[in-house]
């Protein structure tokens, strides 16, 4: 099976074959701005001193300061952080934001530290690379194993070398200057373009089945979402395994369950299945929320459903959407589909950079009139050129990157 950054190089090439890219573009265009890799070093409650390495790449700032998430996961690599840096320019591109792409990390399990080893880990992180990030060069966000705590640290040190910068990092608490609707941003973005590809089909959700693979941040406001506009969730999962119940599982009860069991280990509102079944329920309605890499070629042509909506970064591999493209199985990809967290993540920046807050109904109604405005852009490029709504996402974010790049100039 390819890296996660050889998948992504592949989708790039297919996107920039029909575009007729020149190499020398390709290659200006795929190799990063900057690649950081740090020490860092903490001293555990214990006394102890436990040294892990951090990441910071930048792949692009052609469309302007590069944008990108920061994960605290033990399998955490340069490649897996290129990979994503690299998505996050096409994704940020894509939708229209004026930003590029960057990503970073430290490999570590965060629930192998403590809340104090954590914010020591991530004070002194922000010593080693601060002033390579910034509101005008860089501005991370939470991903995986970072939440809003994680944020406020990060400015709080940060502003201990800059100054007031609220506008240095997003996602932040509200209290601090973060945006109304910034942890439901994603998973809603998924359920509004869930609703508008339906709807490119003639179908409606009140009369499709949806199958959750993840029950995390972004799978449970997807499925909270998706409820509420009427459609059938009929299967979710996390790490402990999957609830199926073919006449739909309640949300509510389920979001209940977890956030007192932390696990749906033993939920009550369906049978229990392995998470590899979910993959292969019959549903209308696929979408993989949790890591990436899940449907592979191995797998893929066990899927029943009619639609893939990506949530997670990079769930389907290049042999994987291949078997798709000739099942006629259609796939939104997830450089469009989970693009809504790093869209209010936008808003969240063009309110600290305003000192100005916007409402919780403005951020709803810009997201959904941002998401829908990029879906039906791929959508028409897609038809337009005859291609997978994966090679057309590929062509807007790549295309409006290059026009960037040839305008501005080396």
């Amino acid at each position: 099976m390819k890296t996660a950054f050889e998948a992504a190089e592949q989708y790039f090439e297919e996107a920039a074959t029909v575009m007729n890219l020149t190499s020398s573009m390709r290659e200006l265009l795929l190799i990063p701005e900057r690649e950081v890799k740090v020490q860092v070093p903490i001293k555990r409650d214990n006394g102890e001193i436990a040294t892990f390495v951090g990441f910071r790449i930048q792949h692009n700032s052609k469309r302007g300061p590069m944008k990108g998430g920061l994960r605290y996961h033990h399998e955490v690599n340069a490649d897996e952080v290129l990979a994503l840096a690299s998505l996050m320019t096409w994704k940020t591109a894509v939708v229209d934001l004026p930003y590029g792409g960057a990503k970073g990390g430290i490999a570590v399990n965060p629930k192998d530290l403590s809340i104090d080893e954590l914010e020591r880990l991530t004070r002194r992180f922000v010593d080693e690379i601060h002033d390579i990030f910034g509101p005008d060069k860089d501005i991370p966000a939470p991903d995986m194993g970072t939440n809003s705590q994680t944020m406020a640290w990060i400015m709080n040190q940060y502003e201990k070398f800059h100054g007031f910068s609220p506008g240095c990092v997003t996602g932040k608490p509200v209290e601090l200057y973060g945006a109304e609707g910034r942890e439901e941003a994603t998973g809603r973005g998924v359920g509004t373009l869930t609703l508008a590809l339906l709807r490119k089909f003639g179908r409606s959700i009140e009369s499709s089945t949806v199958a959750i693979q993840g029950f995390g941040n972004v799978g449970t406001f997807t499925a909270a979402y998706l409820q509420k506009a009427g459609g059938k969730v009929v299967a979710i999962s996390d790490v402990s395994g999957a609830i199926f119940n073919k006449d739909g599982i309640d949300i509510t009860a389920a979001l209940a369950w977890v956030a007192d069991k932390k696990s749906l280990a033993g939920f009550p509102g369906g049978e229990s299945i392995s998470n590899e079944a979910l993959l292969a329920l019959d549903v209308d309605v696929l979408i993989p929320a949790a890591l990436g890499g899940v449907l592979t070629e191995d797998n893929a042509k066990d899927v029943r459903a009619r639609f893939i909506v990506e949530a997670a970064n990079g769930p389907t591999t290049p042999e994987a959407d291949a078997i798709f493209n000739k099942k006629d199985v259609i796939v939104l990809p997830d450089i469009l589909a989970n693009a809504g967290g790093v869209t209010v993540s936008y808003f969240e920046w063009v309110q600290n950079q305003q000192y100005f807050r916007w409402d919780l109904g403005r951020v709803r109604e810009e997201l959904e009139r941002t998401m829908t405005r990029s879906f039906d852009k791929v959508w028409s490029t897609a038809q337009e050129k005859k291609v997978s709504l994966r090679v057309a996402a590929y062509l807007v974010g790549i295309g409006r990157v290059a026009r960037a790049t040839t305008l501005g100039g080396i």
